[in-house]
C-alpha cells in the first residue's frame, strides 16, 4: 500500500477515534485511494443518512444535504492529510450544491476530493459526489486554515507519487 494512503488512513482513523461527528455521522465512510493532493471515498448510505422527502411514499426518500455537506468539510479534510498534515486545520469557508439525487439506502455514494491550493496559511479543496449511476450529483467547495497545524510531529512529506515517505516517520 502507498505511504500516501495508509497516512490518510491514519488520520481518518484519529478521526474516528475522536468519537465526534463523524464517528456518528460516516462510521462507514472508505478511503479507497489516496495520492498527494487527491483522495477517493466511498460510503454505503444507511437509513440515517436519508431527509425526509418522500415520506408521503410519492418518492423515495434520498441522502440529505447536510451529509454531503459534512462530508464535503470531512473530504476536504482529508485531502489536506494527503498532503502530508496530520492535522488538517479548521474550516473558514464551505459550500455545496446539489446537482442530482446522492443515493438511496443500500446505494454507494462516491466521493472525489482534491486540494486546489495550498499555502501556509490557508488550504483549498472542492469535493465532487457521484450517485450509485455514476453521475454528479453534488459538489462542494472547503477552505481550511492550516496557519497553527503546519509543523505537527505527525507530518510528513511524501514522494511525488505518493508511494514512499521522504521525510517524518513512516507509521502503519
Amino acid at each position: 500500500m502507498a505511504a500516501c494512503l495508509r497516512f490518510t488512513r491514519r488520520v481518518w482513523r484519529s478521526f474516528v477515534e475522536n468519537k465526534g461527528h463523524d464517528q456518528q455521522c460516516f462510521p462507514n465512510l472508505k478511503i479507497l485511494d489516496a495520492k498527494p493532493g487527491q483522495l477517493k471515498a466511498s460510503l454505503k448510505i444507511e437509513p440515517y443518512n436519508l431527509n425526509r422527502v418522500g415520506l408521503s411514499g410519492k418518492s423515495p426518500q434520498t441522502v440529505h444535504g447536510g451529509l454531503i455537506m459534512s462530508l464535503t468539510d470531512t473530504l476536504g479534510s482529508l485531502a489536506v492529510a494527503t498532503k502530508g498534515q496530520f492535522m488538517t486545520g479548521v474550516s473558514v469557508d464551505i459550500g455545496t450544491s446539489f446537482v442530482k439525487p446522492a443515493g438511496r439506502v443500500g446505494e454507494e455514494l462516491t466521493a472525489n476530493a482534491v486540494v486546489t491550493g495550498i499555502g501556509r496559511s490557508l488550504a483549498y479543496t472542492r469535493v465532487d459526489f457521484y450517485n450509485a449511476q455514476g453521475q454528479l450529483a453534488a459538489y462542494g467547495h472547503h477552505t481550511k486554515y492550516i496557519g497553527k497545524s503546519i509543523g505537527h510531529e505527525n507530518d510528513v512529506k511524501f514522494s511525488e507519487d505518493g508511494e514512499r515517505v521522504i521525510e517524518g516517520e513512516d507509521i502503519d
